[in-house]
């Protein structure tokens, strides 16, 4: 028998163990669960934000955005039938239209008040259904 992660390519290891990370330090310290869904996405961005409301600094939470970005990906990758892959020490989600998104900028983005995961997710999984 093989597992989910045994049969992803070898770009989403990584965003893959970012991405549980995330899901069991949300669940241990927030006590948020985190269950891939689109819907969870809202939590995330409302994670970000009061993180961003705190004043926290750039380099500070970094680790964070990344994971957040990850596990935003995966729920694309889920939802979609999306890919990971990697280029150039980045990690990109590609939908099923071969269009790229970019999930750990996003999460950087949306600590700069510019952006929002669930947008992200919203668009990519639309734009995969559409091809």
């Amino acid at each position: 028998m093989t597992t989910q992660a045994e049969t992803r390519p070898s770009a989403a290891a990584k965003p893959l163990r970012w991405a549980a990370d995330t899901v069991a330090t949300m669940r241990e310290g927030a006590r948020l669960r985190l269950d891939y869904s689109a819907q969870s996405l809202w939590s995330i961005d409302r994670m970000i934000e009061g993180i961003r409301r705190e004043g926290a600094p750039d380099a500070a939470v970094q680790e964070v955005l990344r994971g957040f970005g990850a596990y935003a990906g995966e729920v694309m990758a889920r939802q979609s039938g999306a890919e990971w892959w990697a280029t150039g020490g980045d990690h990109w989600i590609r939908t099923p239209d071969g269009r790229l998104w970019d999930p750990i900028e996003e999460a950087r983005r949306c600590y700069a008040g510019h952006g929002s995961l669930r947008l992200l997710c919203r668009d990519a999984v639309g734009a995969g259904s559409r091809r």
